[in-house]
């Protein structure tokens, strides 16, 4: 299943692998999966502005991206060429909640950067099918050239949890009721006081959205993700680990640190 490449360098990855259709880069520690992963994207959205004169890229949130978002967030890039998309909200927070991804998203990297738009989930409006209709239209109107994700603690992406996560949804945007493991991973990365304070609900990107993006960059440092990194790459492919249908992704790279690929 894996084939490796030893490189002695430890600023530079320390294995590649293959598994599936999927690119495996293990790297020396979190700082350097940062650099690395950031390097990818900004590449990726470098050749799309060179291309067709603009990118689009969609964000994930979370502890897993911060080491990515802070050399992005000092890249030599044409940031008013790209428009950013995110992947997920908690339905009933308003932006200003310290919990909202998109207030996140704001703080650690547009704010900074000042991209060309950036298109929030608004999971606080009245109408929350008519934001999912909203966001999908922006989504298909702005074709992803970049997707940066994360891989949940229950092997989640976005917020398709097990075991409803849906490998051929036909909604690009839906609501969806959060899994236990997932709000306790929220209040375990200090984004909650306590499990009752998660909502119980969102809305997010499905699995097809996300896939359709032209490249994928997943970035998943730490320990507490190396179960989930485990049953991804080497168990089956199922909904019971939505990670793993990774392994059918061609057009994806899945970076990890030491600590996030000790069980492999």
């Amino acid at each position: 299943m894996f084939g490796l490449i030893f490189l002695p360098d430890m600023n530079t990855p320390t294995r590649e692998l293959k598994c599936g259709q999927l690119s495996v880069v293990i790297c020396a520690n979190n700082a350097a999966l940062g650099v690395a992963a950031a390097e990818q994207a900004i590449a990726i959205l470098r050749a799309a502005i060179t291309a067709k004169g603009q990118a689009n890229a969609i964000l994930a949130t979370g502890n897993s991206q911060l080491t990515m978002l802070a050399v992005l967030r000092e890249a030599n890039l044409d940031w008013s060429r790209v428009n950013l998309f995110h992947m997920d909200e908690y339905i009933g927070l308003t932006d200003q909640h310290p919990a909202s991804f998109r207030r996140f998203l704001r703080e650690k990297l547009v704010d900074a950067v000042h991209p060309a738009a950036f298109y929030g989930v608004q999971g606080d409006v009245p109408d929350i099918p008519g934001e999912c209709r909203r966001y999908t239209e922006l989504l298909q109107r702005f074709p992803a050239d970049l997707c940066c994700l994360g891989i949940g603690e229950n092997g989640h992406l976005a917020f398709n949890d097990p075991p409803f996560a849906d490998f051929t949804d036909p909604l690009w945007v839906k609501v969806v009721e959060l899994d236990e493991v997932s709000r306790r991973q929220q209040v375990g990365e200090g984004h909650f006081p306590a499990l009752d304070a998660v909502p119980k609900q969102a809305i997010t990107l499905t699995i097809p959205a996300l896939l359709a993006a032209r490249r994928m960059v997943c970035s998943v440092p730490e320990a507490r993700k190396a179960a989930a990194v485990k049953a991804a790459l080497t168990g089956p492919i199922t909904p019971s680990c939505p990670a793993s249908i990774m392994r059918t992704a061609a057009h994806a790279t899945l970076l990890l640190d030491q600590e996030s690929a000790a069980l492999l």
